[in-house]
């Protein structure tokens, strides 16, 4: 099962990753000013990411390949790591769909 992890930024900012239930990071988000914009954050992925038209496919200018979650205005709502291949990208995706819906929030320690 997945969760959501809220931690602090050096800069003071809020963040939350989304972490698969094996621990990796899945999806990462932006900064955010407050908690509470931060826990928002999180909802909004919660009610986007079973929409796979939700997901902007990309790929970097060294050859790596990611994905950017938008909500329905089209912010950008998280982003995933680099992957190697376009299959490991999709798998990726596909784990955001399965855990986020679900997932439990917590802490940083």
């Amino acid at each position: 099962m997945g969760k959501f992890v809220i931690s602090i930024r050096k800069n003071g900012e809020y963040q939350f990753n989304l972490k698969a239930g094996n621990g990796q990071v899945i999806l990462s988000s932006e900064g955010y000013s407050s908690k509470a914009a931060c826990e928002n954050g999180i909802e909004s992925v919660r009610k986007n990411a079973p929409d796979d038209g939700r997901y902007d496919r990309k790929e970097s200018s060294n050859g790596k390949y990611y994905f950017n979650l938008k909500a329905g205005n089209g912010q950008i709502i998280g982003s995933s790591e680099m992957y190697e291949a376009v299959a490991s990208r999709e798998n990726g995706i596909d784990s955001v769909k399965r855990n986020a819906p679900d997932a439990t929030v917590e802490e940083a320690e």
